[in-house]
């Protein structure tokens, strides 16, 4: 018999909903949020509400789109942590209340756990163990995946995410909300002149703070020269910043693949988008002798694709959640 999950995804500012059949994504949506660009970051209380505006619309969009009626479903997975709390009650809420109404079995899933799991929704699959390095705007990792169930951190940051090294920096510079792919944009017109340092941290974590606040003041030191230096250097700037985003989180995933002896490599998450990192890393790849994998773009962001996988991969296992379940901030 056919194992059918509806997923849910909210834990920031995109709701989102998927239908997986026996681990395959028949369909993806996500309903993004315009209304933070005017705030230059999520406002959490805007983010909850938009959802309760976009969940139903989106579930019934996802449902159509896989050629899905919810007597067909068989489980319902959805995001319980980490993420804000207010997006995360009302993705939460949904699908216990959708599972409660049908008399069907619950999977919660952690984000994070999700992001990893995200190379599993399509082909090539990554073979275990194998390491993924796993960047966003909240969270940077090196974990170390033994199988579906079974995954250590063996490297984090200790401060900021290079997701949000990404965001600041371009705020900084005056570029809109989300500022990350925009610099991401502007760096692939420019050329990486401006040096900027790397942190000194020791074994596998990471830090982005003084990276951030480096960034801050040359900034403001080269606009009390010449006021118009951002915007006449801005592409070559963002290819700096990127460069040096790029070489710290890699620097750390070759000696984290060093000192594992695995050369079954991943990224994942939000910043695996970037084409930057995408480059670079096939070319460290090419050249350490990895085997190397990246997600697909629609399972790099926040999606329910990858929460399905997940709840899909837990389904086997056995590993269900109560109604009593409670979304979890960090």
């Amino acid at each position: 018999m056919s194992i059918t999950i509806l997923a849910i995804e909210s834990s920031c500012d995109d709701t989102s909903a998927a239908i997986i059949r026996d681990g395959v994504v028949l369909s993806n949506c996500v309903a993004n949020q315009d209304a933070h660009a005017q705030y230059g970051g999520v406002v959490p209380e805007v983010a909850s509400r938009a959802h309760q505006v976009n969940i139903v619309p989106v579930v019934d969009l996802a449902l159509k789109k896989a050629g899905v009626n919810k007597e067909q479903i068989t489980a319902v997975g959805f995001t319980r942590g980490p993420g804000l709390l207010g997006s995360l009650i009302v993705g939460t809420s949904f699908a216990k209340s959708f599972a409660l109404a049908l008399g069907l079995p619950l999977v919660e899933v952690n984000h994070m756990h999700a992001h990893v799991l995200a190379h599993f929704a399509e082909d090539p699959k990554p073979k275990f163990p194998f390491l993924c390095l796993t960047v966003s705007g909240g969270h940077t990792q090196i974990v170390l995946v033994r199988d579906f169930m079974t995954m250590e951190v063996i490297g984090h940051t200790m401060d900021d995410a290079a997701g949000e090294a990404f965001d600041k920096s371009g705020k900084l510079m005056g570029l809109g909300y989300p500022a990350g792919p925009m610099v991401d944009k502007l760096a692939q017109k420019g050329t990486a002149r401006f040096s900027f340092p790397e942190p000194s941290m020791e074994g596998l974590n990471f830090s982005f703070s003084g990276l951030k606040t480096a960034i801050l003041y040359f900034l403001k030191k080269q606009t009390a020269q010449n006021e118009h230096f951002i915007e006449e250097n801005i592409c070559d700037i963002c290819a700096s910043i990127q460069d040096t985003i790029v070489a710290i989180l890699l620097k750390k995933l070759r000696k984290a693949a060093r000192e594992t002896g695995i050369n079954e490599i991943a990224i994942a998450g939000g910043v695996s988008a970037n084409s930057g990192l995408r480059k670079a890393f096939l070319e460290l790849g090419e050249k350490e002798k990895w085997t190397t994998y990246i997600p697909a773009f629609q399972f790099c962001t926040d999606n329910a694709g990858m929460i399905g996988v997940t709840a899909y991969y837990k389904y086997l296992a056995g590993v269900f959640c109560e109604q009593d379940a409670a979304p979890f901030a960090r």
